[in-house]
């Protein structure tokens, strides 16, 4: 009886301590073709797609509210700069005009989510 409830026990203890895992098992990767960056508990997964560019945003794969969201893209290819102002484009999306760059850098701004700035820095593939 002993050795069942110490069994018992042990995969109990086990499940729980890998169950965190499993809720994070598509964390980090893309979703939608795009390019993942994250701040603080947000993730931003950035897609360029003819001439815009959209942003989908969540919380552990939980799509958060950008109904209030503002933000700025900035891709950094070589000397050129472009600034891409984003606005809500429904649900947790976020979108503006321009393009992305192969290798270039870029550095994401985001306001509105219900902290402060948020900032997250990736690079182009």
């Amino acid at each position: 009886m002993k050795k069942m409830l110490v069994s018992t026990l042990f995969a109990s203890l086990l499940a729980v301590s890998t169950a965190p895992a499993w809720s994070h098992v598509g964390h980090g990767q893309p979703q939608f073709g795009g390019i993942v960056a994250e701040a603080g508990e947000a993730q931003f997964e950035i897609v360029g797609q003819g001439g815009k560019v959209v942003v989908h945003v969540t919380n552990h794969g939980q799509p958060l509210d950008t109904a209030a969201a503002r933000g700025k893209l900035t891709v950094l290819a070589g000397t050129a700069k472009q600034e891409i102002r984003l606005q809500p484009a429904g649900a947790n999306r976020l979108e503006g005009q321009g393009s992305l760059t192969a290798g270039a850098k870029l550095l994401l701004q985001v306001d509105g989510l219900g902290q402060k700035t948020m900032q997250a820095r990736t690079v182009a593939p």
